[in-house]
């Protein structure tokens, strides 16, 4: 049996990593800037990591949700402690897709509606539901475009408000930041004027933290920069560094009825082990106000360099706009001076790197950078 060729994969096969580095069946060492996804939150194998998810597996790695797991209310408690929402409830679930099937899944609940409302260039995820709320025709199949789904521009309140008068909107859902479009953050004022409508209109407002939350912008989710509270938040990628979990944080406006909402591995024992660890480690380390200053020099430093027409972003998620005639960075990046890098529309390249990259690493990526740049611009 072959596997289902789905992906464009690069010919290397990391075997072992450790902090911000990998290495590949050959020995060769790379600088990881994208953390897989953005899914290295706190550093490749981190010992308190490896020793959470070491003991938890000698004592017990699974049982189903039909049993107590007090893992599940540790994690919830320290979830809602760091991240400023300790009254919120938490469904933990395996994914980030899963996570914003179930946050549109409540909130029809809640309402009694279907429609959504999305933005357009976001992405929320390949499953049914996730797909259908994600503006890329591509991998939508006919069955996904039977949901009801309205795409309206970002940064258009009025817009906005114009659908949510017709008052048959379940849910009006948004990334902190749209991470596959490109690195676009949604204005902090309209981010409040947003919260404003949904209130207004009593619609349940989600944010989609999957990609920008667990401390990358340097706030535990990028929204609180906007000094918002949704009704619901999705979190994951981060939130395992590495160990598949998601999550919903919920508002407590949100009743809550057995059998509503279900898993069969969501909240596992390795999985709570896991994600304790990585908050653990951020609150720590401090990782949040590392990335903010770190992602502050890069961008600095960034924004200076011939070449690029942009850098968006917070923290350390950030996207390169590089210009027209700069094509094919990141293959230079990581063929030649192996650093691996995240690709979006529109010659961008996402920064992701992990919360806990050091200084001399930033500093061995602009090099290496700017090396590109020149190559790039001498080979014309």
């Amino acid at each position: 049996m072959n596997l289902f060729d789905v992906y464009n994969l690069w010919e290397i096969e990391p075997v072992k990593a450790l902090g911000c580095r990998v290495w590949d069946k050959n020995g060769t060492e790379y600088l990881d800037f994208y953390g897989g996804h953005a899914v290295i939150s706190i550093g490749h194998t981190h010992p308190r990591y490896v020793q959470a998810l070491q003991q938890q597996a000698g004592q017990i790695g699974f049982y189903s949700n039909s049993v107590q797991n007090s893992l599940q209310q540790e994690l919830a408690t320290k979830l809602g402690e760091l991240s400023g929402y300790p009254e919120y409830a938490l469904f933990l679930c395996n994914s980030g897709a899963e996570a914003n099937e179930n946050a549109l899944k409540l909130a029809s609940f809640h309402t009694g509606k279907k429609r959504v409302i999305a933005f357009r260039e976001a992405f929320h995820g390949r499953t049914s539901g996730a797909v259908a709320v994600t503006d890329n025709p591509a991998i939508q199949s006919p069955f996904n475009r039977s949901h009801e789904v309205t795409f309206l521009p970002l940064n258009n309140p009025d817009a906005v408000e114009q659908e949510l008068r017709k008052g048959d909107v379940a849910a009006v859902l948004i990334e902190g930041i749209q991470g596959v479009a490109g690195i676009y953050a949604p204005d902090d004022a309209f981010l409040r004027e947003l919260r404003e409508l949904c209130s207004r209109h009593d619609t349940p407002l989600i944010l989609d933290e999957i990609q920008s939350g667990y401390g990358r912008t340097g706030d535990f989710f990028a929204h609180q920069a906007a000094g918002i509270r949704p009704d619901i938040i999705t979190t994951a990628k981060g939130m395992g560094n590495g160990f598949p979990i998601g999550g919903l944080l919920i508002s407590p406006a949100f009743e809550a009825r057995k059998g509503m909402l279900g898993t069969t591995f969501g909240g596992n024992h390795l999985a709570c082990a896991a994600a304790i660890a990585v908050l653990e480690v951020i609150k720590e380390e401090s990782l949040m106000e590392h990335a903010k200053q770190v992602g502050h020099y890069l961008k600095e430093q960034l924004s200076a360099m011939e070449g690029i027409r942009q850098v968006r972003g917070r923290g350390l998620m950030l996207g390169v706009d590089f210009l027209p005639q700069y094509p094919n960075i990141r293959n230079e990046l990581l063929f030649r001076h192996h650093i691996f890098t995240g690709g979006a529309k529109n010659n961008v390249m996402r920064l992701l790197p992990p919360l806990s990259i050091r200084q001399a690493e930033t500093d061995l990526f602009l090099a290496a950078l700017q090396k590109a740049l020149i190559r790039s611009k001498e080979s014309k």
